[in-house]
């Protein structure tokens, strides 16, 4: 198959298209600068430089192509719609890929009770509504405009990407303001869990979705939860700093917007029923066990 995939320089997109291309794919990769273009090109990925503006370009790669994958953003109405049009009435696939923080609360580090499937009813925090919007945007195109559009919902990512970008968002930001502030940091009492997911298990389900998933499908892709303050105490161990540090909620707000308020002092646990559902088996190591690998690797480094 022919797949055009946004964001192919980018860590979801970029391994994704990666395992496409070891697959045996053909893979045309949306990205914004020629220095990644050429990049791109190494891997055997056919580049397209362009922005998620450019409606003229994404439309006409992704009617060239067997199915889309937007990976390059959670949050670009304009994108997705355009995709949707160039797309409609084809019956070809297209995989908008979300993220869970729609089921986040305002819950400034404390803990939270609820998880969520699939199925279960939800009432998304202001900031997010656009998002949840999108998502169904995407998902009754199977039924209003003949396309086979599905959602993948991953929550907090860890693990190496297998494209150009190695690194995911949350935790080594985190990483690397503790590593600057010389211990772990959380917000408020950080007692609040936001599900994980490893990079390879989350690709698998971008495989198994191309090959299984019906129109209209939605789906989390989840291995475990972690609260923000276990993440800080697994963070201090692999720095090797002298141990963890509350940072207050709206002090952080008011530095870095909404963005950071529900994506590191939120609760955001979901459960992947309808991805396991599916056949999809999680194999990659946890959480807790990429941290300690990485703590193992620091300290032999330090060591030779």
């Amino acid at each position: 198959m022919k797949f055009f995939v946004t964001g192919a320089s980018g860590y979801i997109g970029g391994s994704v298209a990666t395992r496409l291309i070891a697959s045996g794919h053909a893979v045309v990769g949306l990205t914004r600068t020629a220095e990644k273009s050429e990049k791109l090109q190494a891997q055997g990925i056919e580049p397209l430089v362009a922005e998620l503006d450019d409606a003229e370009a994404l439309t006409r790669a992704a009617r060239t192509a067997d199915a889309v994958i937007n990976a390059a953003s959670a949050d670009h109405p304009g994108a997705v719609e355009t995709l949707l049009q160039a797309l409609s009435r084809s019956g070809k696939l297209f995989i908008h890929t979300s993220g869970s923080a729609i089921v986040a609360d305002d819950a400034c580090g404390e803990a939270g009770e609820q998880a969520y499937s699939e199925d279960d009813y939800f009432e998304p925090v202001p900031f997010r509504l656009e998002r949840v919007e999108m998502n169904r945007r995407v998902r009754v195109a199977a039924i209003e405009d003949g396309v086979r559009g599905v959602v993948i919902c991953p929550p907090t990512i860890y693990g190496e990407g297998l494209g150009l970008e190695k690194d995911s968002d949350q935790i080594p930001k985190l990483m690397s303001l503790s590593e600057r502030q010389g211990a772990g940091l959380y917000l408020g009492r950080g007692l609040n869990r936001y599900s994980n997911v490893h990079i390879r298990d989350l690709v698998d389900l971008f495989e198994l979705v191309i090959d299984k998933a019906p129109g209209g499908a939605f789906f989390f892709a989840e291995n475990g939860e972690m609260s923000f303050r276990e993440i800080a105490e697994h963070i201090a161990r692999a720095l090797g700093l002298p141990g963890v540090h509350s940072l207050d909620v709206e002090e952080v707000t008011r530095s870095f917007g909404p963005a950071a308020r529900y994506g590191l002092a939120s609760n955001s646990r979901v459960r992947a029923v309808a991805a396991r559902r599916l056949g999809w088996r999680p194999s990659a190591p946890a959480l807790s066990d990429w941290f300690e690998a990485l703590a193992r690797q620091r300290a032999a480094a330090n060591a030779a």
